[in-house]
């Protein structure tokens, strides 16, 4: 995902490295990264709880070794993780030898309610008793997240001396915000020894014999673990998950590769969301943005606004509770500017970093009210829209009177403080935007993008307004227009047929061919002729790898495929830019690109993740990842689902009471699919599309609400 906070302080790399597989579970605020086998070392990984670090190290051995490894991996609603292993060779005991291979070891393990619940389970297939050495190592240093991330810190806090009491090692330590953080991990048998930082076991295993071990982390409880507490778990942690899954219209398909893409990516949406008081939102990403951003947020539930509208719902509410009051270089915020990032850390407690709540992000504002446009007419939430428009109105006010700092019409950005994010769109490392000859540009900074969501929030205003018949629509309108021809004006290089990715502090277009372009489609902005020499080139050799869209076209000066955002693909990005592709009538590239990242998504075990690097496709060799992506991540879980609806060209407009698809098309391989269950104020409908020899019929299933309009349109 973006880089966000990324970018304060020192970050060295081996802080956000690991060369172990790592495996993520969430529940709420809580989330844990462990290696393939369950363990965390203490780099990268580690049980958090709101961007505090409670377990910083727990390693299981056998014999004093870790055992060897049989498989692993997460359950397909991401609930459980579970790995299988078998003892090595364990040191004799008297006289008797228990070769490699004669104890199974199953690791099962879930987060619910803000704890882990563990159970390890050992079989002994063996002809002969077994005494079985388990032991685990533990430690909590309750760093903060930035911490973990590799930002130096001038001063701690205190850490408590572990405390045991036979079953139990108690955590503890004294933030120099004055607050207490305890976490605790908990055994259902006493170990023969424990220290304050290691448990040691002795049992003793007879032939066919099996035993089970509890182990619950987190904060603290009387309870002793137990398999009915682990059972009840395993049960409400599922439950949770269905019960987000089952929120919005489902997908049949009958092509099984792309079917299970499209499970997995519910699955990890589902993972990722965390229900608030304002309602359901996707934390952004694990490990390093399992919180709420502004911009993530707002593109996730865009992406899946045609079938999950309660996603936008949430975001929108609680975005809105949150809007800028005041003037704050620290935190870049101006009033009536929406949030990009919150964090409940230490660190940002103590103003170490501006991210308790920073607003450093140029796009989200106009982004919120665009989607407040487009919640609308999907759903014809009036009252939604009528809540939340005092902070629609103060966000327009805050484009119009401190989104253009210098005045020459475009909106721009320049951080605050040196603490805060140089670059300030989504691609937010400080070297992702630049002229033709690599020189980085002084701000203020204009992006193309920023510019075409700014227009798609002055017609979305106008189309509120008329709705609420609070204004004259026609007044936002005017404005659009007038942002539109500015931009067509001062961004457009005719040279190449294409935009610009910025203008800089002197009024200088970087003259850099990206990604950021197809933002524009998106929005809407361009008119046909110049939208299709974008797409044209979007489409060349020189954008699309095979895999999916570069952020930079090859041959741009820092151009580097193995880069963060010069060159690498975001499916995100690319989902947006094939979004755009379809508004201006185009259905063979997206469908060509929701193949090319089916087949990419099958490298990282459907699980689309946050960015991979953009070397061209070769044959028989897979796309290339990229070391430290963020896997799950929310709005590259979401892709798949914008993309099929620009392949379907489906548009739903809750006050027709009508669904309408302009020129559909299936992806590849798919002969048939069903959308159920579609939600249009209080109508259900649920469509069969079925391809044909002269192209895709739609069909509304048996059930669907007569009173809702299907056309398709050619």
């Amino acid at each position: 995902m973006d880089d966000h906070s990324g970018h304060v302080g020192t970050v060295e790399e081996s802080a956000v490295t690991t060369s172990a597989e790592l495996l993520s579970l969430k529940d709420g605020g809580v989330f844990l990264v462990a290696d393939s086998q369950g363990d965390i070392v203490g780099a990268a990984d580690g049980m958090f709880d709101n961007d505090t670090r409670i377990l910083s190290q727990f390693v299981f051995l056998v014999g004093d070794v870790k055992p060897a490894p049989l498989s692993h991996g997460l359950s397909k609603d991401n609930a459980v993780f579970t790995c299988h292993g078998a003892n090595r060779t364990l040191p004799p005991v008297g006289e008797r030898n228990t070769p490699r291979g004669v104890v199974h070891i199953e690791r099962k393990r879930t987060l619910w309610r803000g704890r882990m619940f563990e159970r390890i389970r050992c079989t002994n297939f063996g002809l002969d008793e077994v005494m079985l050495p388990i032991s685990f190592d533990y430690a909590a240093d309750f760093a903060d997240m930035f911490e973990v991330r590799g930002v130096k810190r001038p001063a701690r806090g205190q850490l408590f001396p572990t405390d045991t009491d036979g079953r139990r090692a108690v955590f503890g330590y004294q933030g120099l915000d004055g607050e207490t953080r305890r976490s605790a991990l908990v055994f259902s048998e006493p170990p023969w020894r424990m220290t304050t930082h290691r448990a040691d076991f002795m049992f003793s295993l007879p032939s066919e014999g099996r035993l089970d071990l509890h182990i619950e982390a987190g904060q603290l409880v009387d309870e002793v673990p137990s398999a009915e507490r682990f059972a009840a778990a395993v049960s409400g942690a599922r439950r949770a998950i269905v019960e987000r899954r089952r929120r919005g219209a489902g997908l049949v398909c009958s092509d099984h590769a792309f079917a299970a893409w499209i499970e997995q990516s519910r699955a990890d949406i589902s993972l990722l969301t965390t229900d608030l008081e304002t309602g359901a939102y996707p934390f952004a990403g694990i490990p390093w943005f399992s919180t709420p951003f502004g911009r993530d947020g707002i593109l996730t539930s865009w992406q899946m606004l045609w079938l999950d509208p309660s996603l936008a719902k949430g975001v929108l509410t609680y975005l809105a509770k949150r809007q800028a009051t005041a003037m704050s270089r620290f935190q870049d915020s101006e009033p009536g500017k929406i949030m990009h990032e919150t964090r409940k850390g230490e660190m940002a407690a103590l103003g170490e970093v501006p991210f308790g709540l920073y607003y450093g992000g140029v796009d989200t504002t106009p982004l919120f009210v665009a989607l407040a446009g487009a919640y609308l007419q999907r759903t014809d939430d009036v009252a939604l829209i009528d809540a939340i428009w005092p902070a629609v109105c103060k966000a327009m006010a805050w484009i119009e009177t401190y989104g253009d700092s210098n005045g020459d019409g475009l909106i721009d950005y320049q951080r605050g403080a040196e603490s805060g994010l140089t670059n300030q769109g989504w691609k937010d490392s400080e070297d992702s935007v630049f002229h033709a000859d690599g020189r980085l540009p002084q701000g203020p900074v204009a992006l193309v993008e920023v510019q075409g969501y700014a227009y798609a929030a002055y017609r979305a205003m106008a189309q509120m307004a008329e709705r609420l018949a609070e204004d004259d629509p026609e007044v936002w309108n005017r404005k659009a227009e007038v942002l539109r021809e500015r931009v067509e004006e001062r961004f457009w290089m005719a040279e190449h047929g294409y935009y610009g990715i910025a203008i800089d502090g002197e009024g200088e277009l970087c003259a850099t061919e990206t990604s950021n372009a197809g933002h524009l489609l998106f929005s809407g902005l361009p008119d046909m002729h110049r939208a299709g020499q974008v797409i044209r080139r979007l489409r060349s050799p020189d954008f699309d790898s095979g895999w999916g869209l570069r952020t930079v076209a090859v041959g741009a000066s820092r151009y580097n495929p193995m880069s963060y955002h010069n060159g690498s693909v975001w499916p995100h990005d690319t989902s947006l830019c094939i979004a755009g592709m379809a508004r201006y009538g185009e259905r063979l590239g997206p469908v060509k690109l929701l193949d090319d990242l089916l087949q990419a998504s099958q490298t990282f075990n459907l699980r689309m993740p946050e960015l991979f690097c953009g070397f061209a496709r070769e044959m028989g060799e897979p796309p290339i990842a990229y070391p430290v992506a963020c896997v799950p991540q929310a709005w590259a879980a979401a892709s798949v689902f914008l993309i099929l609806q620009a392949c379907l060209g489906i548009n739903i407009s809750a006050a027709r009471r009508e669904v309408r698809l302009i020129r559909p098309m299936l992806p590849m391989g798919v002969e048939g699919l069903t959308l159920q269950g579609i939600e249009i104020g209080d109508a259900r409908v649920s469509l069969s599309l079925r391809r044909h020899e002269g192209g895709v019929s739609v069909t509304p299933e048996a059930g669907s609400d007569r009173s809702i309009a299907v056309v398709l349109q050619s």
